[in-house]
């Protein structure tokens, strides 16, 4: 399941409503981002807010793709993406990603992948303010290699 929306969420009211009567669920993974007040380079002084900005329809459509993809990779009895957009400052709630299987591991892995891939591939722009003025945020090369870990190798060849 997944919501894009600019108001926030409780993620303990999301995470129950996600497995409220299941007793399929062993394990529950929860990722919760935030918005800190620094650039990640910390190259410009404290952010004062960030903007998101996304192209609805396409923005869902993508959350959905990423979401199915680790549904196909691993074991989950469910999961929860939920993205905000609009101006935010620090402290205020970006991003939950919530994953539910039958064992902790499949849990932990979707929810590190998720949260990798919708870093690089949910089609988000960040705005950053701060007293230095407003800077739009570039890809930045960890994040791309956070992504590489999940490279999917080919099935082996038959011998």
């Amino acid at each position: 399941m997944i919501r894009v929306q600019s108001n926030d969420f409780d993620p303990g009211a999301e995470q129950a409503a996600l497995v409220a009567g299941r007793r399929d669920v062993g394990a529950v993974v929860i990722f919760v981002g935030l918005v800190r007040d620094m650039a990640p380079e910390g190259d410009r002084s404290a952010l004062s807010a960030m903007t998101l900005e996304h192209y609805p329809g396409m923005t869902e459509a993508q959350l959905a793709a990423i979401e199915a993809e680790a549904n196909r990779r691993w074991p989950l009895s469910a999961s929860l993406i939920v993205h905000r957009y609009g101006r935010m400052e620090p402290g205020e709630r970006i991003v939950l990603v919530v994953c539910a299987s039958a064992h902790r591991a499949a849990a932990f892995e979707a929810c590190a992948f998720l949260v990798d891939w919708l870093k690089t591939k949910a089609p988000f722009w960040k705005l950053e303010e701060s007293a230095d003025g407003a800077g739009w945020v570039e890809a930045r090369a960890e994040d791309d290699a956070a992504v590489d870990r999940w490279a999917v190798s080919p099935p082996k060849a038959a011998e």
